[in-house]
């Protein structure tokens, strides 16, 4: 080999080193970066609220492992609509999105049966294997329990709050305040309920150009209630044939009082015949026993108790 030859060997050599030092270096920087993102992800995902605890435990592996495979699948769009409702009705659009909802039910569906199957093993339950497997369909079922219970909760809160605000509101309007400074007065004043919340997020939507229609229709859809859709679909007329809306409030809250009234009346109504039921079984025959006893062993033994 002649010097020029070893002279190119040397300098080829030289460029194919640093040209893998190179690479090394930047694999090792974006390794970095990864591991930095994933860390802060992690972090981020272990400060996102939860108020369900399954939530709470099982969210970096359905957020991270699941969730990808989910993402842009057309199969659940439909899944993604009902499900994205849902989480907003129940108040949990911070905690969940409608694709993290689906892989938790995913994720359920071998959680369930693994510790099911742990127990088992244990000898902690007794219940047979195709119980155990079939535990998995109640982990799917699970979590539409949980969003359910919580839509169902969160609508008593807002007809509890309802006459309250919409008092407030009223007396906003009548003081001089426009609508939209009236909800913003009952925002400041209010006690925090999911009422409250909801109208902070129709303020937010009006600043950031929505209409008060457009901004009003939106809270309906998300707080599904028949008693909201009424309350807006009388307030969206009033402000479109120009009426006073202060006088319609008053209406209106007056109007809830009522229902809530009626509402409270078949409770207790409904209260009553579920005590009867309890009162025939354990607390009549105790009675009669004690009216009945005496005559009954006076007739037995007429000479007196042997």
């Amino acid at each position: 080999m002649s010097a020029i030859e070893r002279g190119q060997f040397v300098l080829y050599t030289a460029y194919t080193l640093v040209g893998l030092g190179t690479f090394i270096l930047a694999r090792m920087l974006v390794e970095e970066q990864e591991s930095r993102a994933a860390q802060e992800n992690l972090a981020d995902l272990r400060d996102r609220k939860a108020s369900n605890p399954l939530v709470k435990l099982l969210r970096p592996f359905f957020t991270q492992y699941i969730v990808p495979m989910l993402r842009g699948k057309v199969f659940w769009d439909n899944k993604r609509k009902e499900f994205k409702r849902k989480l907003i009705a129940a108040g949990l659009k911070e905690e969940l999105t409608s694709d993290e909802l689906i892989a938790f039910k995913l994720l359920l569906i071998l959680f369930f049966p693994i510790v099911g199957g742990f127990l088992k093993a244990g000898e902690f339950i007794d219940l047979a294997w195709y119980s155990i497997l079939g535990s998995g369909a109640l982990g799917w079922f699970y979590p539409n329990f949980w969003v359910g219970s919580r839509i169902q909760d969160r609508q008593k809160k807002i007809i509890r709050s309802m006459p309250f605000i919409v008092d407030l509101l009223a007396l906003s309007t009548e003081a001089g305040l426009d609508f939209v400074g009236a909800i913003g007065k009952v925002v400041d004043k209010a006690k925090p309920s999911p009422l409250v919340e909801e109208f902070g997020q129709l303020l937010k939507e009006i600043k950031v150009g929505s209409s008060r229609q457009e901004a009003l229709r939106e809270m309906a859809a998300r707080i599904s209630m028949s008693e909201i859709n009424s309350f807006v679909a009388i307030l969206i007329s009033a402000d479109q044939m120009g009426a006073s809306i202060g006088k319609i409030l008053r209406q209106q809250s007056e109007q809830i009082r009522n229902e809530r009234m009626v509402r409270a009346e078949k409770a207790g109504a409904a209260a009553a015949q579920k005590v009867l039921l309890p009162l025939v079984i354990f607390i009549l025959p105790a009675v009669m026993l004690m009216i009945f006893g005496p005559f009954a062993l006076g007739f037995l033994y007429p000479n007196g108790v042997p």
